[in-house]
């Protein structure tokens, strides 16, 4: 991303985003077995108005690639934020929901307004994520209706800001 670029004052609201996070998660479904993995996000911007999204994660003690997904993160008004996700696994997803700042960072709630599927793709009917940010750390949760159950819960982590990326 264009570090050189000034940040958009649109997407000001997400600054604190900026940067790369790593950590661990969990993760379990009514479908699978529970399993952890390790993961990477960074959140980037080439000065206009929407934050560059990436996430990875791997099997724990370096296993092999278990998923990604690429996106933008906007926010269309003050209180508000949107993210556009694309997974390759044939699943898009459009987000939206409450942007608060707090005193030490941000909290992010946010429910699918719509999914998309390709042919090949499980059957996934809405998603909701949600994202905390204090100082250098974020935790998320993340919960989905997929394959025939309801909205349940299917992945929680815990990441870190790298040094020299934020």
């Amino acid at each position: 991303m264009a570090a050189d670029a000034p940040l958009h004052p649109d997407v000001s609201p997400l600054a604190t985003l900026l940067g790369t996070w790593q950590g661990r998660g969990a993760g379990e479904y009514p479908t699978i077995s529970p399993f952890g993995y390790v993961e990477s996000i960074t959140f980037g911007h080439v000065g206009k108005p929407f934050l560059a999204y990436q996430q990875r994660t791997r099997g724990t003690d370096d296993g092999p690639p278990m998923h990604a997904e690429s996106g933008y993160w906007r926010v269309p008004s003050p209180g508000r934020a949107e993210l556009v996700l694309a997974h390759p696994t044939g699943v898009t997803e459009i987000l939206e929901g409450e942007l608060v700042a707090t005193a030490t960072g941000l909290l992010l709630d946010l429910r699918s307004t719509s999914i998309g599927l390709t042919s090949s793709a499980k059957d996934v009917t809405a998603t909701q994520r949600t994202f905390g940010v204090d100082g250098d750390t974020l935790q998320y949760t993340f919960r989905m209706a997929a394959v025939g159950e309801p909205m349940t819960h299917h992945l929680e982590a815990t990441l870190h800001r790298t040094p020299a990326s934020g």
